[in-house]
């Protein structure tokens, strides 16, 4: 066979199987809202920030400080902030909804408020460009979007109207903030908008939001059903996330700044459920055993501070599989007294 025509076969038959493989990672169907993200799991590598092992990291030597003022006078418990709809039927649901889609989806534009610390942006004169690969289902159909109404109905007042988008082909996530569609304009609006590979470590640019408050991705630190209920997952191996009332800087791997309350944590801060509280581990208070399964992965890879709202409140998706009647007893279990916050700015 001439070498340039074997060189160009095998090459071709490089990238049938490469394609093969990656569309195996994509649900049958697509877009879909919900269904598990492409695999190997974790997302990101394992030498991302969400998935590093922090059982050993030094405490920092104000924790019992930041805990005390996280409790704030009482005991501030955990609450898990995912899932499933609020009223059987009902468009307002619990916990971050996400959409998985394949490289074939049309890119769309968003103009963003904060545009200059935003992806998809033409950052010389601010314009949009096409880039978020929007599921249209979103525009008119609940449970696309945070909150769960429709992005055609305008709740960015009352709500954070987050969109999360996996392109499971490419292994890339896109993620919005205060999203709405005018359907008059036939134009999507955004708050801040943001793209991570999830087969690289990239931080944002230093100052840059994201979606989220600390300038993080939102996806990788959820609380997920398909591996926190899935007993074929023995472990959940990544960091979750968690909001405070207030902050105060922002330190690794946050790379942005949402508040300035003297004695609260920093974004970017890391909590550790602790192993030993009274000689009994606090992770098996609850005899549920994917609560502890979640329990322990706070215990591995601790908590991330990534916004500003309530207090040790624990980022989930949004699935009707979800069972509160088992979450919040389970996660009542634990206060904040439970955790000391890790070296601020730790890196393995």
């Amino acid at each position: 066979m001439n070498p340039v025509i074997r060189s160009a076969w095998v090459l071709a038959i490089q990238a049938a199987l490469l394609g093969a493989a990656m569309a195996q990672q994509c649900p049958p169907e697509v877009p879909v809202q919900g269904a598990p993200p492409p695999g190997p799991l974790p997302v990101f590598p394992a030498t991302n920030w969400w998935n590093t092992d922090i059982s050993a990291a030094p405490v920092d030597p104000k924790s019992a400080s930041y805990i005390g003022f996280i409790n704030n006078g009482s005991s501030r418990q955990l609450h898990p902030d995912f899932g499933g709809e609020v009223k059987p039927g009902s468009q307002s649901v619990y916990g971050f909804p996400y959409a998985v889609v394949d490289g074939t989806q049309p890119k769309q534009k968003v103009k963003f408020k904060y545009w200059d610390e935003s992806d998809g942006v033409d950052l010389d004169t601010g314009k949009p460009i096409r880039f978020y690969p929007i599921p249209g289902e979103a525009i008119t159909q609940p449970h696309w979007v945070e909150g769960g109404a429709p992005a055609n109905v305008d709740q960015r007042k009352k709500n954070d109207r987050h969109l999360l988008i996996i392109d499971c082909t490419n292994k890339h996530l896109y993620e919005l903030y205060n999203v709405y569609y005018d359907a008059t304009q036939k134009k999507w609006l955004g708050g801040s908008g943001a793209f991570f590979d999830m087969t690289r470590n990239d931080r944002r640019p230093e100052g840059w939001t994201s979606a989220d408050a600390a300038g993080l991705a939102i996806f990788p630190g959820l609380v997920r059903y398909d591996e926190a209920w899935n007993d074929a997952v023995p472990e959940i191996e990544h960091a979750l996330r968690v909001t405070v009332r207030a902050s105060n800087g922002h330190v690794y791997p946050a790379s942005h700044t949402a508040g300035s309350t003297a004695g609260a944590l920093p974004m970017g801060a890391r909590l550790r459920l602790k192993t030993n509280v009274n000689g009994v581990d606090p992770a098996t208070r609850t005899k549920d055993p994917h609560a502890r399964k979640i329990f322990r992965a706070m215990q591995r890879y601790g908590l991330i501070v990534a916004d500003n709202g309530s207090d040790m409140y624990i980022s989930g998706t949004f699935d009707t599989r979800w069972n509160n009647d088992i979450l919040n007893p389970a996660f009542a279990t634990l206060s904040a007294s439970d955790f000391e916050v890790i070296k601020l700015g730790w890196k393995p």
